[in-house]
């Protein structure tokens, strides 16, 4: 079977595929844009930490110096604590090294004039910690620290407050900044090239259509899935159902079956195997509980790529029933036309038996003529009681002798006026009397003839059936095989499906909790056992299941 192939037109191909990489692309800008604004800011307060706690070593390295300890202590010391801060500001490049005492005295200070003045600001450091923080000082903008400056006695005398000026961190900061930039750089490449690689998968994956056409698809896709009248059931490479209409839930009685696997929603059987691909081969006929259904699986693939299965079911009920009504109509015309044919003879017999002056032999033929037709029917009324089984059974019998075939009621056959299901009852033993008919008169005949032997036995508990024939009977392990739909040893017969009858008599028995066997080799006997139903429990149903007088489910 050809798999259906999609094609796809170069129109447009590009454009979403761009769209895609230009959006990406804007995004991954902006967000490397913000990244490095938050590294930098993050790095700056880093920085600041870092040279607040650089200027807090520097204050308490000179809190420690003994030069200044002593020179505050003795409430001055002249120019010592000056000298001695001095050199360490420009020893640690920081923009002031201030020595305070517990009034708020400036006892250093890179501006000479600005020693022995006071402080804006309280003396923080009277709690015996060390602060860190920013400042806005006589030098400017300075990361600074306090720290508190004890006396050799332990012996609080102050603070000595150190400032790193700004523009060192913001040199600092600038000098990082381009390895941020070289790291947001390389993150954005790296991300557009995956930007990229998905625009192209996405691509692929779409087949090249544009956003704007998948939504129409899928409009158009849900419009038509359900307003067809097929049933319309769609498969994964992984076997799992993808689409399913409403048409194949009523044909199929498909619950919820998307995302699941035929055998979590179906039992084994003949229409789950049409259904997986495992039966091959077009119109598969499927015979279920309500309908006769067809059923064609075609693989579907795009450029080389499997992309699963599409199944398409149809309900072929009231088509199959038509067909095989016009088939036995089509049989009993010929039958009609081959009592014509008989008639005409024994007219003519009778014609010639009066021209010639025998009379008394023209009635006695005439007699003798009428007596045959009217012993068949009172012979089977003798053993069925109900008048509709009698007219099925002389019917089938005269279709048969037509052919060369003889049936034979056996002497313990007996079934009452009124039989339990005899709809059902008329169609297994119409179905297999049939099929009987075929193969016994396409068979050489056997030495007694060509001939077929039933039995219809109605008891309390059960309603036993056996046809028999003279025909060439089952081939060895083909017994549990012909209760299939669609196996038939002889080839199609006019308008009606071969394949059915069989199936049909063994899906009514099944339903009714009967049994049906067959026996293998020449001369095929089919046994059926029906218990005594309750008519409530099985539902009259299945408008094709009616077997014809004259034919229509043949093997």
């Amino acid at each position: 079977m050809t798999p259906i192939r999609f094609r796809t037109g170069r129109g447009g191909k590009r454009r979403l595929s761009t769209r895609i990489l230009a959006n990406q692309l804007a995004i991954l800008a902006l967000t490397g844009l913000i990244g490095f604004v938050l590294c930098a800011v993050a790095q700056r307060a880093e920085l600041d930490r870092s040279y607040e706690q650089r200027a807090l070593a520097i204050a308490r390295t000179t809190a420690a110096q003994p030069q200044i300890k002593q020179a505050m202590e003795h409430e001055g010391g002249g120019d010592v604590v000056q000298t001695v801060a001095e050199r360490i500001r420009r020893a640690s490049g920081a923009s002031y090294v201030v020595v305070i005492d517990l009034h708020g005295i400036r006892h250093s200070h890179p501006i000479p004039a600005l020693i022995g003045e006071p402080v804006a600001e309280p003396v923080v450091a009277k709690d015996g910690r060390a602060h860190v923080g920013t400042d806005q000082g006589a030098t400017g903008r300075s990361a600074n620290a306090k720290a508190p400056l004890y006396g050799s006695s332990g012996t609080l005398l102050g603070e000595v407050s150190v400032g790193i000026p700004e523009h060192d961190v913001l040199g600092e900061l600038w000098r990082e900044l381009p390895t941020f930039g070289l790291y947001a750089a390389m993150a954005t490449a790296i991300g557009a090239a995956a930007a990229y690689l998905l625009a192209r998968r996405l691509k692929r994956t779409t087949f090249g259509l544009e956003l704007e056409e998948i939504a129409g698809l899928l409009q158009d896709r849900e419009a038509m899935l359900h307003g067809i009248r097929e049933g319309v059931v769609a498969f994964d490479p992984d076997g799992r159902i993808t689409v399913v209409n409403d048409e194949a839930r009523r044909l199929l009685g498909l619950g919820s079956a998307l995302g699941h696997r035929l055998a979590e929603v179906l039992p084994d059987g003949r229409l789950r195997r049409a259904l997986d691909g495992t039966l091959t081969g077009t119109d598969v006929s499927v015979l279920t509980d309500d309908h006769c259904l067809v059923v064609n699986r075609m693989p579907v693939a795009l450029r080389g790529r499997e992309l699963g299965a599409v199944v398409t079911v149809r309900d072929r009920t009231e088509l199959i029933g038509l067909l095989r009504e016009l088939d036995s109509v089509r049989g009993l015309t010929d039958a009609l036309r081959a009592q014509q044919h008989e008639f005409t003879n024994r007219m003519h017999t009778l014609a010639g038996l009066l021209d010639i002056g025998e009379h008394e032999s023209a009635y006695e033929y005439a007699i003798e003529t009428a007596r045959s037709g009217q012993a068949l029917t009172e012979d089977v009324r003798r053993h069925i009681g109900n008048p509709l089984m009698v007219g099925l059974l002389v019917a089938k019998t005269t279709v048969a002798a037509e052919r060369g075939v003889r049936i034979a009621l056996t002497d313990d056959s007996a079934l009452g006026d009124d039989p339990p299901h005899l709809r059902r009852l008329l169609t297994i033993v119409g179905n297999l009397l049939d099929n009987a008919i075929d193969a016994t008169a396409e068979a050489p005949p056997a030495a007694d003839g060509r001939h077929i032997s039933l039995t219809l036995v109605e008891s309390d508990e059960l309603i036993f059936i056996r046809v028999a024939d003279s025909g060439p009977g089952i081939a060895p392990g083909a017994s549990r095989s012909i209760f299939e739909d669609g196996w038939s040893t002889r080839p199609e017969r006019g308008t009606a499906r071969r394949g059915l009858g069989l199936a049909l008599v063994h899906r009514l028995v099944q339903r009714q909790a009967g049994t049906i066997t067959v026996s293998e080799g020449p001369g095929a006997v089919f046994t059926v056992v029906l218990p005594q139903p309750n008519t409530a429990q099985i539902p009259e149903k299945t408008s094709f299941t009616t077997a014809s007088p004259t034919g229509g489910a043949p093997r």
